[in-house]
């Protein structure tokens, strides 16, 4: 059951204004559904966009910022449960602690640093929760192309490439989610 989600996305809101508004309605479906929102703490770009559809639905939120990007990214002032850390891995581990599941939408180099710390930690047995990819307008098709190389050279198995699952839509994202099942590999070496 996923009851909060970390979502991983970006501070600027990119050149089409369409990609704010799927952050924007990804927020109003976890408020609709009732998954509390965990993420960066920005006020602006992408992260602005997700935290104001949760508000704006009347979800509930945690944002996790570090000190240093407080003035960067402008903390967004609406958001009752905001956490204020030294550090960016403090800021990573609340988020990956405080969540039942991952998102990644569209950003940068910190979206994606982000999105795959968390698929090394499912790898290495770290955590057991879904990670999924909002792939808004084939953003994100390089990168699953390339995981698909990984799997057809030899550098990552298929099963270790199936802990990601990746959609369109954010309402098919999270059922795909809901639906994910933990690696078999993975079930041996959490219960050791």
């Amino acid at each position: 059951m996923i009851n909060s989600v970390a979502v991983y996305c970006g501070s600027s809101p990119g050149h089409d204004s369409k990609y704010p508004a799927i952050a924007w309605a990804l927020g109003q479906l976890l408020a609709a559904r009732g998954i509390r929102l965990v993420y960066g703490g920005g006020g602006v770009g992408m992260m602005g966009a997700v935290a104001n559809g949760v508000l704006e639905g009347g979800g509930a939120i945690t944002g996790v910022i570090p000190v240093f990007l407080n003035t960067r990214e402008l903390k967004h002032a609406g958001v009752a449960d905001m956490r204020v850390v030294d550090t960016m891995h403090e800021r990573k581990q609340i988020m990956v602690t405080e969540s039942d599941g991952f998102i990644a939408l569209p950003g940068g180099f910190g979206t994606l640093d982000e999105l795959f710390e968390v698929l090394t930690w499912s790898q290495l047995a770290i955590h057991d929760r879904p990670v999924g990819i909002l792939n808004v307008d084939g953003y994100f098709d390089g990168i699953l192309v390339t995981l698909d190389v990984m799997v057809e050279r030899g550098f990552l198995r298929q099963e270790d490439r199936d802990r990601v699952v990746a959609a369109e839509t954010g309402e098919a994202l999270l059922e795909a989610m809901a639906a994910w099942q933990v690696p078999e590999t993975l079930k041996f070496t959490l219960a050791r």
